[in-house]
């Protein structure tokens, strides 16, 4: 047990049950405050209420988490991948039900002349690694990357049920962005929502804000996949079925929307209300009715082939049906990232939140540390 620990920020009274979440979730670990640090912000119909955090940036414990500081999110960052894909459909510039191939002719390879946007973005289109082990560092190749996931046959028929894609689903919806808008989604996100909106996310750091970026404390153990098959290997365990061999500079610098989004908690929470509250972000409508309905259906759901759980996918979207990681409301959408942030939009609650820590647990979705704060927060609303 450690001592209480310093929360800044804001957390009106009507929400104490989350503030002592917040502390329980530091009190209760085994770890000292100087090795750990944490944020949570929330969302209510578009308006910032809850913006807590507390901790050290350091591993030395030297540098206060701060306002400003940055979380590597990971896979939390495919929420903010789906909303980008869902921006370039409410601007005509794309269609969840097109053909991948139609736009671009050499992804149609090996079987994959008929898979859409929406499978891609439901993780069905049986691409979750490479077929055969590639070096790590490959990841900073992006066409590489791409030239070998074209030319490479499905590991199921695209369609039938889910795989989720770690990693390679970035570099294929990136390009597929690409080839709509003429923009990466990191140029995009940039220009369309980080600087109109005053929203602190990156996908691909700057080196001149690598400063602001905390330090993070691996898991103690590694998550728990199930059965392995060559599929799981693939998505998780070969040689180069991640990035490495480069350093945390040019990780941060990469592109990768699916895996190495930076931002702020508040910032996550900010821009998932465009899920959560009609569309709209500070006001502005941003989704139409439409698009948001066919970004947050489902699309595919049962027992994913890679993470060993039944998922309800949407388009990018992790759904909350049965899986209650969202809170209470089946049709909560949002992401969870390796370690144990997260990101999720409640419409029916007009609820947008989003949790990042530094001290990182094997746990794949459903972080108790999430789960204690989703939970106090409905139980105050």
């Amino acid at each position: 047990m450690t001592d209480t620990p310093a929360i800044h920020g804001v957390c009106p009274p009507r929400f104490d049950a989350v503030r002592d979440a917040f502390a329980r979730n530091f009190t209760d670990a085994p770890e000292g405050l100087n090795e750990q640090a944490a944020r949570f912000s929330v969302c209510v119909e578009g308006e910032a209420v809850i913006d807590v955090w507390a901790g050290r940036a350091d591993a030395a414990g030297t540098t206060p988490f701060g306002p400003d500081t940055l979380t590597p999110v990971f896979s939390t960052g495919k929420a903010v991948m789906a909303l980008l894909i869902a921006w370039a459909v409410e601007r005509g510039k794309l269609a969840y039900e097109e053909k991948i191939a139609d736009l671009w002719p050499g992804f149609g390879q090996a079987g994959k002349d008929k898979i859409t946007v929406g499978q891609l973005l439901s993780h069905q289109a049986g691409l979750p690694g490479f077929d055969s082990p590639a070096e790590p560092d490959i990841w900073f190749q992006p066409q590489a990357v791409l030239d070998r996931l074209a030319a490479q046959a499905p590991m199921w028929p695209p369609g039938e049920g889910s795989g989720y894609h770690p990693i390679t689903v970035g570099f294929l919806a990136n390009e597929v962005f690409r080839r709509a808008d003429g923009r990466t989604m990191g140029r995009a996100l940039r220009e369309d929502f980080a600087a109109p909106f005053g929203l602190d996310l990156w996908i691909g750091l700057p080196e001149a804000e690598h400063g602001r970026v905390t330090q993070l404390k691996k898991p103690s153990a590694p998550p728990d996949l199930g059965e392995i098959d060559a599929i799981k290997r693939a998505a998780f365990l070969d040689r180069g079925s991640a990035p490495g061999g480069r350093g945390s500079a040019e990780w941060r610098m990469a592109e990768i929307p699916s895996a190495n989004l930076h931002g702020t908690a508040l910032a996550l929470a900010r821009i998932m209300a465009v899920f959560a509250d009609g569309g709209r972000l500070d006001g502005r409508q941003m989704l139409s009715a439409p698009v948001l309905t066919q970004a947050m259906r489902e699309r595919v759901w049962g027992r994913d082939r890679v993470v060993p759980f039944d998922i309800s996918w949407g388009a990018g979207l992790m759904r909350n049906k049965r899986l209650q990681i969202f809170g209470p409301n089946p049709d909560a959408v949002g992401h969870y990232g390796w370690g144990g942030s997260c990101a999720f939009a409640d419409p029916a609650a007009r609820v947008s939140a989003a949790y990042v820590m530094t001290r990182q647990s094997p746990h794949l979705i459903g972080d108790p540390r999430a789960l204690a704060l989703i939970n106090a927060l409905y139980a105050s609303l």
